[in-house]
């Protein structure tokens, strides 16, 4: 028999999987879930109970939460990174790093194949059959959701078929969950006009009582909660989306082009996410120069489309994350932000870098460092490039 490594969620389409590669082709699976901070210990223990009793030969949990953090998300802070300016990569950042460890995996138990549940709609079957393809070239891949172009109902009609009991309602939505947000694709996120109902997300309203935390951060990295230094980057992350959570704070929808250039739509809840990088934002504003600001912005950009594109092993990453960091020296202090249900807006910061605090001059206030004719100067030698265009191409205004 054939062995096959399954990257499995637990969800509907690797159910199918399971069964399909087992019954229908005959194959060994050996199931393997990714952690990357979606999924407890109680939630873990279900998953493997789930995957042995629809009959895998063997299965392994592998925990990537704490690499994926250091490896990832410190730089997608950083970067201040929303794709379309709205998406902080909940999941695209994720499956890259899931990819690498189920390849590695695949080669550990020397598997003939892997496969995953991809349908062939969407990214994730490129971003898995990238790495696959780099990693791992001798290996096949076998995609069976894809292959036979199947439906969630066909995918549900089969299991019931084959005497597989479960809660199919909640597969009326695809939820994909983990340290950096969520995100939801159903029967809404197919259409261009209509938003995802409150009873789909994860995280219900609890708190409607307006609160104050602030977010410490020592050279760009979130460091405090409300004065508490944390050594734990995750478990910081994790406290901060069980308080944001709870005022339903980070639903969205974000729709973006597909790798394979189609339009997408999705919904998402990112709590943590979304807080911690506008407070960054908000401290970068304080501490770093225009022209920091503005090339950060322009190369982080570039960091978030090639990490939502699967392009994260290609060697420019390494050279812009080394740019990153540099641009992180002086961002330190803390920001103060107040929660209120489904929003939060940034009351301010305080911080040793803060340029507003110059000894030079203040902000709407007299200067200490030029004298008015300067100013006049300056701004008539300003003005001269534009004075010679006009005055060459007889431009009126």
């Amino acid at each position: 028999m054939k062995r096959v490594v399954l990257a499995y969620s637990g969800g509907l389409d690797t159910s199918f999987c399971i069964k399909y590669l087992s019954e229908e082709r005959d194959m060994e699976v050996y199931s393997v879930i990714v952690n990357t901070g979606g999924f407890n210990e109680r939630e873990l223990k279900d998953l493997e109970k789930k995957a042995y009793d629809l009959g895998v030969t063997m299965h392994k949990a592998i925990d990537i939460t704490e690499k994926y953090y250091s490896k990832c998300v410190k730089f997608l802070v950083y970067g201040n990174i929303l794709k379309n300016n709205t998406y902080p990569l909940s999941v695209s950042s994720e499956r890259t790093f899931q990819a690498i460890a189920i390849a590695n995996y695949a080669k550990e138990i020397k598997a003939d194949c892997i496969a995953h549940g991809s349908t062939g709609a969407g990214n994730d079957q490129v971003r898995f059959d990238y790495i696959f393809n780099i990693l791992v070239p001798a290996i096949e891949v076998i995609t069976p959701i894809r292959d036979l172009l199947l439906s969630r109902e066909q995918e549900i009609d089969y299991l019931k078929k084959k005497g597989v009991n479960d809660n199919w309602e909640k597969s009326t939505y695809s939820i994909n969950k983990g340290l950096w947000g969520t995100s939801i694709g159903g029967k809404e996120t197919l259409t261009s006009d209509k938003g995802l109902p409150d009873e789909a997300y994860l995280n219900k309203l609890k708190n409607q009582k307006q609160q104050k935390i602030t977010l410490g951060f020592e050279q760009g990295k979130i460091n405090s909660l409300n004065g508490e230094v944390y050594k734990n980057k995750v478990n910081l992350i994790k406290e901060i989306d069980k308080i944001a959570s709870s005022f339903a704070i980070g639903r969205d929808i974000h729709v973006g082009d597909t790798i394979l250039g189609t339009k997408g739509r999705v919904a998402f809840e990112a709590a943590a996410p979304l807080v911690i990088i506008k407070a960054h934002h908000a401290l970068e504003k304080h501490t770093l120069t225009k022209w920091q600001l503005h090339w950060k912005e322009q190369l982080a950009n570039w960091y978030g489309m090639f990490m939502h594109e699967s392009l994260y092993l290609e060697p420019v990453m390494r050279n812009i994350e080394k740019f990153l960091i540099d641009t992180q020296k002086s961002v330190n202090g803390e920001v103060i932000i107040k929660l209120a249900p489904y929003r939060f807006n940034i009351e301010g910061i305080n911080s040793p870098n803060d340029l507003m605090q110059s000894e030079v001059c203040e902000y709407g206030e007299m200067n200490k460092a030029w004298k008015a004719d300067d100013v006049k100067g300056f701004t008539k030698i300003l003005a001269n490039p534009l004075t010679i265009y006009g005055n060459v191409n007889k431009m009126e205004f």
